[in-house]
């Protein structure tokens, strides 16, 4: 128990210093553009039929299920906004996060991690290149951009998702649907799945990061460490989705 206390204190400790050492060179000159650039395409574009396909498939899954609910209570009207609320604030960030940063951040590891078994990095500080404005800060900068775009795509398709459900399954005329809907969101609910979605970004390049530049004991660890980050990353979101849906919730409501 006392190892794994320490274990796990040396992991927080680890990660807040990073995060303060890339907060730093977020500052300092180069910017690394093109580098930011090929990230955005390794993060967004490779990712997108992933989190599209969910989203999609999510939105209808809670339309058809949330029909069949309230429809014993004579509110199938509301099933456009409750879908809607619910794909805003909670589902379309957290799914997005969780499937897109659980790759995202386990290929970080994986390709930081062997280019620490393989002395890379040590060459890199040997000729006095700044490895963590060139690995790092390119992949947060990145991630701080492709987070909230796909999540905007997610909830998009994710509400589209309901109203397809609810025309083709429920026969529910869609202008009304569309009108219920519009009636009851409001743009801060939007936002606020917005607001938690670079949040989220940040968390996992972090811990993709870190964990990559920490692989100690060659492809064996390199293995470990890919895993483990796979599991933090989405305990990572689902923990950090609670604090800030309280602090949402105390600033905004």
């Amino acid at each position: 128990m006392e190892t794994y206390l320490r274990r796990a204190a040396m992991w927080y400790g680890g990660l807040g210093l990073l995060a303060g050492v890339v907060l730093r060179n977020l500052a300092l000159p180069p910017a690394y553009a093109r580098h930011v650039v090929a990230e955005m395409e390794v993060m967004g574009i490779r990712s997108l039929g992933v989190a599209l396909t969910a989203a999609v498939f999510t939105g209808m899954v809670f339309a058809l299920q949330s029909a069949a609910n309230m429809a014993r209570f004579g509110a199938e009207n509301y099933v456009g906004p409750v879908t809607a609320l619910a794909l805003l604030r909670e589902l379309g960030p957290v799914l997005t996060a969780i499937l897109v940063g659980g790759k995202v951040a386990s290929g970080i590891t994986a390709e930081l991690g062997s280019m620490k078994v393989t002395e890379q990095i040590d060459a890199l500080r040997t000729l006095g290149v700044n490895y963590v404005k060139r690995l790092i800060v390119p992949r947060m900068l990145a991630a701080l951009v492709v987070f909230p775009l796909l999540t905007v795509l997610a909830d998009a398709l994710g509400v589209l998702g309901g109203l397809a459900m609810m025309m083709f399954e429920r026969g529910s005329d869609p202008y009304a649907y569309w009108n219920t809907t519009t009636y009851w969101v409001v743009p801060k609910d939007f936002l606020m799945g917005i607001g938690k979605s670079v949040f989220f970004g940040i968390i996992v390049t972090l811990i993709g990061c870190y964990n990559g530049l920490a692989t100690e004991g060659g492809t064996e660890g390199l293995g470990r460490a890919t895993t483990a980050t796979v599991v933090q990353v989405t305990m990572g979101v689902i923990i950090s989705d609670f604090f800030l849906t309280k602090l949402f919730l105390s600033l905004f409501w």
